[in-house]
């Protein structure tokens, strides 16, 4: 790699790192390229992408960039970025999962609101109900009393015909 595509890369990586709402640092070694395939497939079904460069790049991107030099303690070995560009997290639920079935993915760390995550909350996020089945929580228990004070209002309009079939049939 020539230090003109070296340059691009960084480029790259800094504007994926500001375009996203969590970056998470993944170990994919040992992953073939098959299941690295099927990452990338599973992560861009729910608005996640996975960068894979050298490490020394990824240092270089993230060098001098407020919020994201606490990362830089993590950035060894044979890693690779998913950035979750919408649903953060869809994509630590895809990650978990795939690391469950696949050993050799292991998570090391997120970048979430410029602060580091480690890999027990990663885990912790992915077990959050989704965005939607959190709303629909939320409206079911904006709805129950509103339900309960329509059931006692109908309640109290069929009560005296209720009573009125009762003197009906004792007559």
């Amino acid at each position: 790699m020539n230090r003109q595509q070296k340059v691009e890369v960084i480029k790259n990586l800094k504007e994926n790192f500001l375009e996203s709402q969590a970056t998470f640092v993944v170990s994919y070694k040992g992953l073939s390229v098959a299941q690295m395939q099927q990452l990338r497939a599973d992560l861009r079904k729910k608005g996640g992408v996975l960068k894979v460069a050298k490490a020394r790049l990824m240092k270089r991107a993230v060098d001098g960039e407020e919020g994201l030099t606490d990362l830089t303690s993590h950035l060894h070995d044979q890693i690779g970025l998913v950035f979750a560009k919408e649903q953060f997290t869809d994509v630590a639920k895809v990650l978990s999962d795939f690391s469950k079935e696949n050993e050799a993915l292991g998570l090391v760390a997120g970048l979430f609101e410029s602060k580091v995550i480690e890999k027990d909350k990663i885990k912790q996020i992915a077990s959050l109900p989704s965005r939607e089945e959190l709303l629909a929580q939320v409206c079911g228990t904006l709805n129950a009393p509103i339900t309960g004070l329509v059931r006692v209002l109908n309640m109290m309009v069929l009560k005296p015909l209720l009573v009125l079939n009762q003197i009906k049939n004792k007559k």
